[in-house]
């Protein structure tokens, strides 16, 4: 979602503000905007932006605003239009806000302030933050005094960053269900909702928790709870390399990260089993199997599709009943939930809000939870009892790629440690999966291989306007996820469905204008899948199937065939998904879209 960062120090803030917003840019925005102090005029200098950051950037070239102050902003609309007038920062009186969140109660205080004489500019919920901060001062000891009382009005999710005219030393800054970090330098502090804002600066990173504010000055920072008692909060070390989430020639960082994967395999798996003798060490996690009679999975997204595969692992691999639940979804529900169900969250950034909220829930009616996650103490992975990291470094790209098949890697190896818990699986069985899990990175190597042929089916269908993708066992979550893909980044209208459900209704979507992308692998219901297809072919429709090295017959059915290396057939989706992604690659850059910051999207939902 929103993008915010703060820089205090002794350098120009306008050129810090600027790239910081440069690095959040992929969480998705339609404004942006700046607010500096202690430059030549007597308060904030303000200068916002309608569409793409470059247009604030060329304003800032034409109008530069000095000063060592300052905070910034990318908006994605939730209250209000995408304009400027709706852009942040906020201003009302001396103080100038920017926020990421949702005010639930903004329409109680919006009226309430109306009738004590406000008058408002935007649309938004942000500027009522605005109004409260600025009627607080009037009574307030200082700036921190003010915020604190302007948060006990306000109810919803808030990252938040005040500025004010008659303190040009201090930002003030509060979080609540919504990512906020401060990075910790010498002489200079930096704020950010993203760590990659802050990486070439700082390596030295401290999270707020739920209901922290930290009154912030170039010195350091000091950290108040809910109550306004002072706390301590542990900062942490990033090892990330700034050059990580830079393109490094690559035309988007989609396509960068597609070919990060079989190094990302490899990080996630790097230290975790043994084939010898065979184990699985999932760092400090315990997996208790007597305390526990069945799994619950919970994730939005391509994360849905990781868990839906994690089903399937876990119940063939270890017999232990699993439920895969919309993180969205779960807690509206009334769920059935006891002290005897683990509660599994996936999350690419650990900060998607349905997920935290899933969550929370789980944990409050009984269940112990674990987190499978990329970004290392998100909120997410600190709120859940335990945690398994992917090891996947910043995604960058909306569209999510080398996170998915970590999060697959991540699962495989918990649904082995619990069929060796179970005693589901034996030492053969075990070092056979083990040995194949540790192929796979060369087996991803050989099929990025592929680039110009799949470019070239890309080529081929660029001009549908809808597309089926179909899958059976494992191949289904895989078809949902293609499909996905496909119309995030090329807005191409694609649905996903189990091939056994083709004659349940898309059969009759089928014709010549309506490709048809089939997961025809080698292995159980392969049989099945060929039915579907030659039923396919008997109504006119076009094929593009997946199948495996060595199958020759595959070519007699379908109009274009991408050969995937033979792996075990549970780990086929981790390998299948990539000429996908590929194929989606390739038609959305053949059509011209914006490939890594497709229109209405954000990287990390953190806002319902």
């Amino acid at each position: 979602m929103c993008g915010i960062v703060g820089y205090i120090g002794e350098n120009q803030a306008a050129p810090i503000l600027l790239e910081g917003l440069r690095k959040l840019e992929y969480r998705g925005y339609d404004s942006a905007g700046v607010a500096i102090l202690g430059g030549q005029g007597p308060g904030a200098a303000i200068a916002r932006c309608e569409g793409k950051l470059e247009n604030l950037r060329e304003r800032l070239a034409r109008e530069p605003i000095q000063g060592t102050t300052g905070i910034g902003h990318t908006r994605w609309a939730t209250h209000g239009r995408p304009t400027e007038s709706n852009a942040h920062p906020h201003r009302q009186g001396k103080v100038s806000v920017v926020h990421n969140g949702i005010i639930e109660n903004h329409m109680t205080l919006r009226r309430g302030l109306q009738d004590q004489g406000c008058v408002f500019d935007s649309e938004t919920d942000t500027e009522i933050f605005a109004h409260l901060v600025d009627r607080q001062m009037a009574t307030a000891a200082n700036l921190r005094e003010a915020v604190t009382a302007a948060l006990r009005q306000v109810e919803g999710t808030w990252a938040i960053c005040v500025l004010h005219d008659d303190t040009p030393g201090e930002i003030v800054v509060a979080a609540q269900n919504a990512p906020l970090l401060l990075g910790v330098g010498e002489g200079e502090m930096f704020i950010g909702s993203d760590v990659v804002a802050m990486l070439e600066h700082t390596r030295t990173v401290v999270d707020l928790e739920d209901g922290d504010l930290a009154h912030v000055t170039a010195h350091g920072y000091s950290m108040f709870d809910v109550k306004g008692e002072p706390v301590e909060r542990p900062s942490r070390e990033i090892d990330w390399s700034p050059v990580a989430a830079e393109k490094q020639g690559y035309k988007h960082f989609m396509l960068k990260e597609i070919h990060e994967q079989p190094r990302v395999l490899s990080d996630a798996m790097s230290g975790r089993f043994t084939v010898v003798v065979p184990d699985v060490i999932l760092d400090d996690v315990e997996l208790d199997v007597s305390k526990f009679d069945r799994i619950i999975i919970l994730a939005c997204g391509t994360s849905w599709h990781a868990a839906l595969c994690g089903k399937y692992l876990i119940e063939s691999v270890a017999r232990i009943p699993v439920e895969v639940d919309l993180a969205s979804e779960f807690r509206y529900r009334d769920p059935i939930v006891s002290e005897r169900d683990l509660a599994i969250v996936i999350s690419q950034s650990g900060e998607t809000a349905d997920t935290l909220a899933a969550l929370r829930e789980a944990k409050r009616r009984g269940a112990s939870t674990m987190a499978i996650c990329n970004v290392v103490g998100s909120t997410i992975a600190r709120a859940a009892d335990q945690v398994l990291y992917t090891h996947a470094g910043p995604e960058v790209s909306v569209a999510s790629t080398k996170a998915f098949t970590s999060q697959l890697v991540v699962m495989s190896l918990v649904a082995i440690k619990l069929g060796q818990l179970t005693g589901k699986l034996d030492d053969d069985a075990q070092r056979s999966m083990l040995e194949s899990l540790s192929a796979l990175p060369e087996a991803m190597n050989r099929l990025l291989g592929q680039l110009a042929s799949i470019r070239t089916v890309a080529r081929r269908y660029a001009h549908a306007r809808d597309f089926l993708f179909l899958g059976r066992g494992l191949g289904f979550p895989v078809a949902l996820e293609g499909a996905l893909k496909l119309k995030e980044i090329s807005y191409i209208h694609a649905e996903g469905y189990a091939s056994g459900e083709m004659k349940h209704g898309p059969i009759a979507l089928v014709d010549d204008n309506v490709p048809i992308v089939v997961i025809a692998l080698r292995g159980p219901g392969y049989e099945k899948v060929v039915s579907n297809l030659e039923e396919v072919r008997a109504r006119g429709g076009k094929i593009i199937a997946l199948a495996t090295v060595g199958d020759s017959a595959i070519a007699d059915i379908a109009q274009d065939v991408v050969l995937v290396p033979d792996v075990h057939e549970l780990f086929q989706p981790i390998v299948a998904s990539i000429p996908l992604q590929l194929f989606a690659y390739h038609v959305a850059d053949l059509k011209g879209t914006d490939v890594d910051q497709p229109r209405n999207l954000a990287k990390s939902v953190t806002v319902e």
